[in-house]
């Protein structure tokens, strides 16, 4: 095996100017992100306020929901892979029986990425498990003066809900966030980061790069631009926090 060789910024050098996959690769990651945060944030708020309601067998229905959050990644992509499939798949035969011609999901370069992103819902349990528990720690109270007051359910959410709920909101943006940026298994285990590059995400080429190719010095490289990236997006959402997070008997008036 040859000697280590020192060759400073090379490896950066290289990212910037010369590497097309780079750029492939961090754009397929941004647009996940941007498709895959607001399905798992509103559709798990929705799930929370289901399972916040007082209704008899709940805990049958909560621990129900929350069973995908711990169920393995690759039995999840294998189960997506076997709904979405063009051909036999439930989700394009039941599109068939309306009359609609599904697309090809997964193996379609402009609905692979949709629908990737769209996996998402499977982990919507575990995050409305965390939403549930902010919304349980809303004093009872303040919904009753709303009610007094003439507040309707939607004014009740948009006012009181909402507000109280922004803390824990601002706790799943920034855990789902990185989460989002490290997603890998979804292409690995179905697209291959196919097709045409739809889905070739920033973990899968550094996988390639490191464990593939052994470019271990470039791999290294990649890895630290998003460790750097998850970084300045959590320094710029807590930054933003102090206009839109609201706790508890604070006045931001």
């Amino acid at each position: 095996m040859d000697a280590p060789v020192w060759i400073g910024l090379e490896n950066y050098r290289r990212m910037f100017r010369s590497d097309p996959l780079f750029y492939q690769s961090l754009k397929a990651t941004g647009l996940y992100v941007m498709m895959s945060l607001p399905i798992i944030i509103v559709f798990g708020v929705l799930l929370s306020l289901l399972l916040n309601m007082k209704i008899k067998g709940m805990n049958f229905y909560r621990t129900l929901f929350y069973i995908p959050a711990v169920i393995s990644g690759v039995s999840i992509a294998m189960l997506w892979t076997w709904l979405l499939q063009p051909d036999v798949g439930i989700v394009n035969t039941i599109l068939a029986l309306a009359g609609i011609e599904g697309p090809k999901w997964f193996w379609d370069p402009k609905w692979a990425l949709p629908s990737v992103a769209s996996m998402s819902l499977w982990k919507v349990g575990g995050s409305a498990v965390i939403y549930l528990a902010g919304l349980q720690n809303i004093p009872p109270q303040l919904y009753e003066a709303a009610r007094i007051d003439g507040a309707g359910k939607l004014r009740i959410f948009f006012r009181v809900t909402l507000p109280l709920l922004t803390p824990t909101l601002f706790f799943q943006l920034i855990i789902q966030m990185i989460e989002a940026f490290k997603v890998f298994t979804e292409a690995y285990v179905i697209t291959k980061g196919g097709p045409l590059k739809a889905t070739y995400f920033y973990l899968l080429y550094f996988y390639e790069e490191g464990f593939q190719h052994f470019n271990t010095g470039y791999a290294s490289a990649l890895i630290l631009f998003l460790v750097l990236i998850i970084m300045a997006m959590t320094i710029l959402v807590n930054y933003t926090s102090n206009r839109w997070v609201y706790y508890e008997g604070e006045d931001k008036g």
